[in-house]
């Protein structure tokens, strides 16, 4: 007996992995929020504490960096989906 497993095809895939980076992209910005106001904090706020607001900082370009390249992944993958679903 043989079992069959339905293989997906390339633009169902493709629309998986946008709804996966979408929702990594939701968790990443909601990260940003908190490191701006921790960075707040150390920056400008009640903790002052230069060497934290740095490292804080650090972490704040990174991950607008990330967040940077998720909007580029996501709208590639979905300009991809798009020229799929014109040559169907």
């Amino acid at each position: 007996m043989s079992d069959s497993v339905e293989t997906k095809s390339k633009t169902d895939y493709l629309r998986d992995v946008t709804s996966q980076l979408k929702e990594m992209r939701h968790y990443a910005q909601t990260n940003t929020e908190t490191l701006s106001s921790h960075w707040l904090a150390f920056d400008a706020g009640e903790y002052k504490d230069p060497e934290f607001a740095g490292r804080i900082d650090a972490l704040l370009n990174k991950q607008g960096t990330l967040l940077d390249d998720l909007d580029a992944a996501i709208q590639d993958i979905e300009i991809a989906i798009n020229h799929s679903e014109q040559e169907k």
